[in-house]
């Protein structure tokens, strides 16, 4: 399934910003900084990258619904999609 492009510029702006606030994190332990900080960034950078994969699990879900029968050729039926849903969740 090829992604479409404001697709895969929006994960990876996502991505982008992940990678920011883990090097944030490395910095805040070189620091000495505070747990409930530290605990704080690194939940925001899950939360960031558990966004970019349910992105792309919701483009796959959009792509199957629009054409079903190219999905499935694909690999990307709806239990595809499903499980790739509950492995995010």
């Amino acid at each position: 399934m090829q992604l479409p492009e404001h697709v895969t510029e929006e994960v990876r702006k996502r991505l982008r910003r992940v990678g920011g606030q883990v090097q944030g994190v490395e910095r805040m332990l070189e620091e000495g900084r505070d747990c409930k900080e530290i605990v704080a960034q690194i939940s925001a950078a899950t939360k960031a990258l558990e966004q970019a994969g349910f992105r792309l699990v919701a483009a796959g879900l959009t792509y199957c619904l629009e054409h079903p029968e190219e999905a499935e050729a694909d690999g990307y039926g709806v239990d595809s999609v499903q499980k790739m849903f509950m492995r995010l969740a």
